[in-house]
């Protein structure tokens, strides 16, 4: 998939992959990966910024964690967050429904052949 299909869609992404618990970078990359079926791969100079701009915005707070000899930042939603991405999820669904009656009709239009 074009790695432009998800612009507009990252933070909607991002949010729900940080739904069930904080991860930090390489885990929300492959857990977006993974969710998606491989369809979707995110890249770090990707990611970084929109969670940086998310946390900035207070939907997500970051944390650094010691994993190892490692400090890595994790990354967890907010409760601004959670609202942020049922809202996400509603606008998701109306644009799908609304592209999906263009795209394949469920009853052939009142105008169409024969007027």
């Amino acid at each position: 998939m074009r790695q432009d299909a998800v612009r507009g869609h990252l933070d909607g992404l991002l949010l729900a992959v940080l739904e069930p618990a904080p991860l930090h970078g390489y885990a929300i990359i492959t857990a977006v990966q993974q969710r998606s079926g491989g369809a979707l791969e995110l890249r770090t100079g990707t990611i970084y910024p929109a969670l940086n701009r998310l946390e900035r915005l207070g939907l997500l707070r970051s944390s650094w964690e010691a994993e190892g000899r490692r400090k890595r930042r994790c990354y967890a939603l907010t409760e601004a967050g959670a609202r942020f991405l049922a809202d996400e999820r509603t606008a998701w669904q109306d644009f799908t429904a609304a592209i999906g009656s263009v795209l394949n009709p469920v009853a052939p239009h009142p105008h169409g052949q024969g007027a």
